[in-house]
């Protein structure tokens, strides 16, 4: 996870073979504190599994993590979309739309 929240010097980074992120500190932090909670989850999930949790409450556990996960994943995306998607049209890189549309496909799944 810590590639897809790198940040680059300067914003044209978005379009070369060795692309990254241009996130703002603020961002970066909401990213990194959302994923340590998750992490935190899956912990105790597993911890739930070990100790022979009732399978109903270990799945409930299951769907929050998963909304939790969603959640990096809509404001990743948003933040992407109204960076590096931009500059990439305004530099003419219209496959960044095919891009898009496939890793939204992935999201969606």
């Amino acid at each position: 996870m810590e590639n897809l929240v790198t940040e680059s010097k300067t914003h044209e980074a978005c379009g070369t073979d060795e692309r990254k992120s241009h996130h703002s500190e603020k961002t970066k932090n909401n990213l990194i504190n959302r994923l340590n909670r998750i992490e935190g989850q899956i912990r105790g999930i597993k911890g739930l599994i070990e100790k022979d949790t009732y399978c109903d409450d270990v799945l409930n556990q299951i769907s929050s993590v998963q909304s939790a996960l969603n959640g990096v994943g809509k404001l990743l995306l948003e933040h992407h979309m109204k960076s590096c998607v931009i500059e990439r049209i305004q530099d003419g890189e219209s496959e960044v739309i095919d891009e898009l549309l496939t890793t939204i496909n992935k999201l969606m799944k």
